[in-house]
């Protein structure tokens, strides 16, 4: 014999509302509450899981930039992800390729940043490519990961700038064009 019961409402022995339903929406508990599932908590008999995948967006480059400021430019490495919800975390993997810098001024160094849309969300390289001597210096490949919070479900681009930091020597990404630099951005649910 099977059993149905309909209501709208569950509540504790104290009036206070364990189940609701209204408006095609169910709500367990309330605000502060703890809820714990024993079992596996599923979405169209899928398990819900966070921290899974759900996209992947690369970008790269080999174009030679090099500046002698210490204003920051592009270095021509981006990538564009558009994330599904605004609670999605983004993982950044960044292989900047070919620093070096040119024989100059000793002290010389390299600073490499890495911005979502307009604004610095980190330095990854402070000291790149950094001698006390005016030789010319290559150190090859720079790199960082990052998780970002863009809280957004806009199309959000991602990119590294550099400088040379005491605006004085020719510093460069991608070497003489051969060095292919490469951004990943792996959307991670939440």
């Amino acid at each position: 014999m099977t059993a149905i019961l309909k209501v709208d409402e569950i509540q504790d022995t104290s009036g206070n509302n364990i189940i609701n339903e209204n408006a095609n929406t169910v709500t367990i508990g309330k605000a502060g509450d703890t809820v714990n599932v024993v079992g596996t908590l599923q979405n169209n008999s899928s398990a819900l899981v966070t921290g899974k995948v759900l996209q992947v967006v690369q970008g790269s480059t080999s174009t030679e930039t090099r500046s002698s400021t210490n204003t920051l430019i592009d270095t021509t490495l981006s990538a564009t992800i558009t994330p599904s919800s605004s609670s999605s975390k983004v993982l950044v993997t960044v292989f900047q390729n070919g620093c070096d810098k040119s024989a100059a001024n000793s002290g010389t160094q390299m600073v490499l940043k890495l911005l979502r849309g307009a604004s610095v969300i980190t330095t990854f390289g402070n000291n790149v490519t950094y001698t006390n001597s005016s030789i010319s210096n290559a150190i090859g490949t720079v790199g960082t990961m990052y998780l970002d919070s863009p809280a957004t479900t806009s199309a959000t681009t991602y990119k590294t700038q550099f400088a040379s930091a005491n605006n004085t020597a020719n510093v460069g990404v991608q070497g003489t064009g051969g060095e292919t630099s490469i951004i990943t951005l792996m959307e991670i649910s939440a």
